[in-house]
Order: C-alpha cells, then sequence, then structure tokens
C-alpha cells in the first residue's frame, strides 16, 4: 500500500520542519490506513507519535518500539478536538513535555459526507502556548464570591480526582462550590447524605485528609456540595436544573451540561471532572471558564486553533 501523493509531501515537510526549527516530536492523526513503514522511512530521525479514534488503524504500531501510540475515545469529536486530547495524552503520559513542539499531520478539510480523508494538512504546535502551570490569577477570573484558598482547595481536590480514580478506576463527578441554600433548592438526594452528622472540621476540604476521604465518596452518583466557606455540605445530589440556553462543545456529555446549568441557574461554582479524560471544566454562569488538566501540577489549558478556523473567524465565518 503506497501513500498518497500528498501525504508523502506532507510528511517530507514534517521531517523537514523537525530539523529547521527544530521541533520535539511528529505527531499523526489518521482516518485512514496508513503503511506505517513507508512512513517511518519519510519520518527517520523524528520522535513518533500516532494517534486514531479508530485503534484499528495504529495497532500494526503497538509493538513498534518507535511509535508512542496514543487511543483516543471513539466520540464523533471535531478535529480541534481529537488534537486536544491526543497532545493532552501525550503530555499526561510524560512522553512531552509541557512546553514542546510539535509538528501534527492530520485531515483538516471537512467533507459535505464527512466521511475519513487522508492527511491533508500540517501544523506546529507549540505547547507552551497552550498549557501553562494554573495561577491564582487564573482563580481570579472567577471572581470574590469564593475565597482563592477554598478555590485552589477544590481545584487540587478535582484534579486528584481526575488523575488518580479510585482503585484503578476512572471516575467522574461534579463539584459545585458557593450558593448553598439555592443549590439545595433546585437538588434532590440520591442517597443518604455522607456528610450529615459530622464537624465543620471533618468536612473542611482545605485539609489533605478530608480531601482524600471526598475521593471516597466521589465514586457515588451525584454531585457534590461544597460551601463557600469550604465545608463540604452535601452529596450524592441530583441537580434538578434547567439546561434551556447552554452550549457546550460537542462530545460533553450529560454531566458537563448539569454542572454548566446549575452553574447558569445559581451563584454556585462548579468543576466537573471528566471520567473518560480526567479533564477539569470549570462552569460559572452557564459557561465555561477554565479548562484544567490533572497533570502532576493543574494546568490551564487554552485549546488549539488551527489556521483555517482562524482565518473563517477573522472573515466572519460561523
Amino acid at each position: 500500500m503506497s501513500l498518497p501523493l500528498q501525504t508523502a509531501a506532507l510528511l517530507q515537510s514534517a521531517r523537514d520542519l523537525v530539523k529547521g526549527l527544530p521541533a520535539d516530536a511528529v505527531l499523526l492523526l489518521t482516518e485512514t490506513a496508513l503503511d506505517w513503514e513507508e512512513v517511518e522511512r519519510h519520518l527517520l530521525g523524528c520522535r513518533l507519535f500516532a494517534a486514531s479514534d479508530k485503534p484499528a488503524l495504529t495497532k500494526p504500531l503497538k509493538d513498534n518500539e518507535n511509535w508512542h501510540v496514543i487511543d483516543l475515545d471513539p466520540d464523533p469529536l471535531p478535529i480541534q478536538e481529537r488534537l486536544n486530547n491526543a497532545l493532552l495524552n501525550a503530555v499526561t503520559d510524560e512522553a512531552l513535555k509541557p512546553g514542546a513542539h510539535v509538528v501534527v499531520l492530520y485531515n483538516g478539510i471537512a467533507t459535505i459526507e464527512d466521511a475519513p480523508e487522508p492527511i491533508d494538512s500540517l501544523s506546529v504546535i507549540h505547547l507552551g502556548e497552550h498549557l501553562e502551570p494554573m495561577t491564582n490569577q487564573d482563580l481570579r477570573k472567577l471572581g470574590k464570591g469564593v475565597p482563592l484558598d477554598v478555590l485552589r482547595g477544590v481545584v487540587d481536590l478535582a484534579k486528584e480526582i481526575g488523575r488518580e480514580g479510585r482503585e484503578g478506576h476512572p471516575i467522574g463527578t461534579i463539584l459545585v462550590v458557593g450558593d448553598v441554600k439555592k443549590v439545595l433548592n433546585v437538588s434532590r438526594y440520591l442517597n443518604f447524605n455522607p456528610f450529615r452528622g459530622y464537624t465543620r472540621a471533618e468536612r473542611d476540604i482545605r485539609d489533605r485528609k478530608v480531601r482524600e476521604q471526598i475521593k471516597e465518596i466521589a465514586k457515588l452518583d451525584g454531585a457534590i456540595l461544597i460551601g463557600r466557606d469550604g465545608i463540604a455540605e452535601a452529596a450524592c445530589l441530583y441537580l434538578d436544573v434547567p439546561t434551556d440556553g447552554i452550549g457546550l462543545s460537542k462530545g460533553l456529555g450529560s454531566r458537563h451540561l448539569s454542572a454548566a446549568a446549575v452553574s447558569q441557574s445559581t451563584k454556585a461554582i462548579s468543576f466537573c471532572i471528566s471520567q473518560s479524560s480526567g479533564t477539569v471544566r470549570v462552569f460559572q454562569g452557564g459557561e465555561l471558564k477554565l479548562h484544567i488538566e490533572p497533570l502532576a501540577r493543574p494546568h490551564v489549558w487554552q485549546p488549539l486553533r488551527l489556521e483555517s478556523q482562524e482565518a473563517e473567524d477573522e472573515n466572519g465565518g460561523g
């Protein structure tokens, strides 16, 4: 199986960029089968990454020590989201450093039928421009309704849940912070409240021991409610809130919708931990405010904006 001419040319350009910039690696995000031996010949001397939401396409590389294979969830995500996830997985696995320069090859031109297409685009991604250590300034974007030390404690709790899961299993949940009375008014319990009967000190999320206990509770169904003072108030909450007017990126499910909706119906800030990726998304006023990656230290991620998208935005495209 030979490579399409345009793919071969793009591979050669990628190799030249790696040497000329220099760049740290080449990532291929493929939607179609490739002759991997020929691809490797074109990219001789480069660090090689391959990603696909169709594991069968990259299966031939599983035992090849020259390749780092990234399996993506088989969700119908836009190309930007798939690239985001592939790069973040590589950083989380410590295969790439947060400041790495990566040449990426992908199918960036959508078709009317939206069918799989050969690689047709090349971009250079500077991860340092998209992935930065979280600072207090990032948290101040959420306003002064919740003290910084409480927000920092919730971020630590959320990213630990996202990174570690529990007992080897990934966990997804929602942490709602602030506006306790109103949140309780728009919620109902799915089970007994596990915080009932404990003292304030035993429920203060700024205490690492308390956070460890809450990570165990996070395995249960429902959201966890924390007061603006950092005291955990309730868990196992079903958030019965209207979702009208909430707009989310394609691929985000009902948990993210509920997190956004409760932040729209109340003055609370919600932290939604994705079960599949461990990513933490922070909602306020029904809108996504922060996108936190659960690395060894929490990082704020600025989503990729590919050249084709930027051109559409500048020309008034939707």
